[in-house]
């Protein structure tokens, strides 16, 4: 018994599932951890009927369910142009008419094969479900890969969606079509339902999303190269035999910093938000959901797309980074959550689903537009061997638009002792030595966010952050504002510094800290932000909003703002070969200061 990929498929027990319920779903970059990927070809291989396959009762059973009541097929798909699409369809063959779910793989080298767990789960509540690959994507030579050049949510990948529609159509003659995407899954669901031909899809879930590819990838003059290395590292080959012309071309710019006019025009033309009207027009009920420290798509451009809609909307916000609350329930945790709400951000998306396809009674009509999840309000234990369990998840707040979410305000004004003041001080400059990484950061590409998932956030020491490489400002203790917390953060802060430097560019990186009594620190978020055409020793005045955030600060924490040039997400391994100066100052009428929104 081998798996598509030939290698032996393992045995699947309750250690597998808990490993993905306590470390989550990635393990090396975009690549789904060894984990996953054995649930994933240990359920294949069972629901096409092989012998041998050990699965967990809960997973056996629900294999027996859907083999009982559907069938199974792997199929080669006619996308556009001649390009075949690798699908897997799971038919309900009980004579009734139902809807179908259409469900895009997310970027990864194994296509749909991951989210099995997913589409028996759809088939279990009554949907035909058709996933496919997305063209370009796979290992040469496995089951799941597609053919083609890798399109990147372009007008290549709309055509296909409709063409898989049109083939689902033929093969279950379905009520209704909804699309389910998770990551560059859910990107195209999007952009399929605002552009099919037809206007054929009834509802859209989209999770672990991205708003606007151009400024996710591409805001306030710096590259996310991190995030772009780890896409073009795992489409599985090679960036010359995966990309076309075009494609290479837009990826070598983006990486060496050139024609960027053109990249942010080529992404601009990938985005959901690009296309608002056209989702507004049809009506397409959607379902977004994003974390707040989302590393490949920041959740600012993922807000304001979000807002942007007029139609049946609902927002999630969670703690963590890309794929972490959704994950463990697309791909294998059916019962035995580790910690309680750990199945809400899956159970919410079926119930959306259910609600839009199958009409379904269920509370989704009641439901607040945004939920918000406020970060690292969780209660934890030890679990003896060096990490933390979540006992009570964190608490979410509901609201009935995203203009509720913040209330009010204060002005923390920058001060040349490094205090955050409530008075507006001039006439003071610091300076650092700019292009070198430091201790303050934001984290690793989706592994820190996963561990904050799951009641481990990253603890930072500020002793040890570089004096001679970074800024820093704080508040004293902060004291509590009714109830418990000092401060609740809600939205975007905004950063003004003027700044000049000994060269003609300068990249500031801002860092919100939440320092606890003990001097260890939490991120509450961050932003970079890169000026250029600079006049090496004149003052240029520059303000950027951070991205936004939910995060109650405790009575006696103090609040720290920290500004260095050069984070690992968007500058990996690529620091400043001439060693240059940055200077901060806070000149009368354009003093330096922190904007924070409160809620």
């Amino acid at each position: 018994m081998t798996s598509i990929s030939g290698e032996p498929i393992p045995a699947i027990t309750e250690a597998t599932l808990t490993d993905i319920a306590t470390n989550g779903i990635w393990g090396d970059g975009l690549t789904p951890s060894a984990s996953t990927l054995g649930v994933a070809e240990a359920l294949l291989a069972a629901l096409r009927g092989e012998a041998g396959v050990q699965l967990p009762p809960v997973l056996a059973e629900l294999v027996g369910e859907v083999r009982a009541k559907a069938e199974t097929d792997l199929h080669g798909i006619d996308g556009a142009g001649d390009v075949r699409l690798s699908g897997l369809a799971i038919k309900l063959r009980d004579g009734e008419p139902h809807p179908a779910v259409i469900v895009p793989a997310g970027w990864n080298p194994f296509g749909w094969l991951p989210f099995l767990h997913l589409y028996l789960k759809l088939a279990q509540k009554g949907y035909h479900v058709l996933a496919y690959t997305p063209r370009g994507i796979g290992i040469k030579g496995w089951l799941s890969t597609s053919g083609g050049h890798i399109d990147v949510g372009g007008d290549k990948d709309w055509a296909d969606g409709s063409k898989v529609i049109d083939f689902a159509e033929r093969y279950f003659s379905p009520t209704k079509i909804g699309f389910l995407g998770e990551s560059y899954g859910s990107g195209i669901s999007q952009l399929v339902a605002a552009h099919d031909p037809q206007n054929r899809v009834s509802a859209v879930v989209a999770l672990s999303t991205w708003g606007n590819l151009a400024t996710s990838l591409y805001a306030n003059g710096t590259r996310h190269l991190a995030a772009v290395e780890a896409l073009i590292g795992f489409t599985g080959g090679e960036m010359e035999e995966k990309f076309d012309e075009e494609g290479r071309r837009i990826l070598t710019d983006f990486r060496n910093g050139v024609n960027l006019d053109a990249v942010v025009e080529w992404g601009t033309k990938r985005s959901p938000q690009t296309y608002v009207d056209k989702t507004n027009e049809r009506g397409i009920p959607t379902f977004i959901s994003n974390t707040w420290h989302e590393t490949l798509f920041p959740v600012g451009p993922v807000i304001e797309t979000f807002e942007a809609l007029t139609v049946p909307k609902h927002l999630n916000l969670w703690i963590g980074d890309h794929g972490a609350p959704e994950g463990p329930g697309l791909v294998g945790l059916s019962a035995g959550w580790p910690f309680p709400g750990l199945a809400v951000p899956i159970q919410e998306a079926y119930d959306w689903l259910d609600h839009h396809l199958l009409g379904v009674a269920n509370d989704v009509p009641n439901w607040s537009q945004v939920i918000n999840q406020s970060m690292f309000t969780y209660e934890t234990t030890g679990t003896g061997i060096g990490g933390r369990r979540i006992t009570v998840p964190a608490h979410r707040q509901s609201y009935s638009s995203w203009s509720e979410v913040t209330t009010g305000g204060e002005t923390w004004n920058l001060t040349g002792e490094g205090t955050l003041s409530d008075k507006p001080t001039a006439g003071w400059s610091q300076d650092f030595i700019a292009g070198n990484p430091t201790e303050a950061d934001a984290g690793q590409l989706l592994k820190t966010g996963e561990k904050e998932w799951f009641g481990n956030p990253k603890r930072y020491d500020p002793e040890q952050f570089e004096s001679s490489r970074l800024l820093s400002w704080s508040t004293e203790a902060l004291t509590a504002q009714g109830g418990d917390a000092a401060r609740r953060i809600r939205g975007a802060a905004e950063v003004r510094l003027t700044v000049r430097s000994t060269t003609d560019t300068a990249t500031l990186v801002a860092y919100l800290f939440d320092i606890a009594p003990d001097g260890t620190a939490r991120i509450i978020t961050h932003e970079p932000y890169t000026e250029t055409g600079l006049t090496p020793g004149e003052d240029a005045t520059v303000s950027w909003k951070l991205q936004a955030t939910s995060y109650d600060v405790a009575a006696e924490h103090r609040l720290a703002l920290v500004v260095n040039s050069a984070d690992p997400l968007y500058l990996p391994g690529a620091w400043a070969q001439v060693v240059s100066t940055t200077i901060v100052s806070s000149p009368r009428g354009s003093e330096s200061r922190l904007e924070l929104p409160l809620g």
